[in-house]
């Protein structure tokens, strides 16, 4: 049986008794470890800097930056780090807002504990997860280039072209290492494994024209 590798997780909510019950729940699970808890922006990029963060548990409410901001923030500054929203928010809107911001889940605050589990897993894995519940709310189907960030689609306009890694990087001033996650993070969105499927979606596109 393959034992999961340890996921390092930051708390981002602001109630502590919230943050005490996703404590006590998740920490039940031998290969989560809880490294931090913040309950607003500044507090939760500081622990993104300073420690190992594999995971962000994010809720949409906090004060001052909203959640959503917040996962852009990450995503800009840590795309290494996987955001998923936690949140009481049902409505397709926040959904998709969140999905823009960079966040590679939604999960809502009424589900089971094994949906949470279920979702950090399939997350750290390189998937997507949505609560069930939100079905009814998604009433159509995302399309492919709204999954992505303002930054990934700068990316993909350049992947279009057939710029290398270290091109890109150098015309957006980030690292290598960095255009490589925002490489996989848009084939993870997009459901695409191979580079001449990932050109083709990315002329097929008007967001890169």
């Amino acid at each position: 049986m393959t034992i999961p590798p340890d996921v390092h997780i930051l708390l981002v909510d602001d109630h502590p008794l919230v943050r005490d019950g996703l404590r006590a729940r998740l920490e039940a699970v031998p290969h989560f470890t809880i490294v931090a808890e913040a309950d607003n922006a500044d507090e939760a990029l500081h622990h993104a800097a300073s420690r190992t963060i594999d995971l962000v548990l994010m809720d949409i409410n906090l004060n001052g930056m909203n959640g959503i901001e917040l996962t852009g923030r990450f995503h800009a500054s840590f795309p290494e780090i996987a955001v998923l929203m936690l949140s009481m928010h049902d409505k397709a809107e926040y959904v998709m807002q969140s999905i823009q911001a960079g966040a590679r889940g939604y999960v809502l605050k009424d589900a089971p504990a094994i949906d949470i589990i279920t979702a950090i897993d399939t997350v750290m894995s390189g998937g997507l997860y949505y609560s069930a519940g939100l079905s009814k709310q998604l009433s159509r189907p995302l399309a492919p280039a709204l999954l992505l960030t303002p930054r990934e689609k700068e990316v993909l306009r350049r992947i279009a072209t057939g710029k290398s890694n270290k091109h890109i990087a150098r015309e957006l001033d980030l690292s290598v290492r960095t255009i490589e996650t925002h490489r996989l993070n848009i084939k993870r969105k997009l459901g695409i494994e191979g580079q001449a499927d990932l050109i083709r979606f990315a002329l097929e596109q008007t967001v890169i024209k």
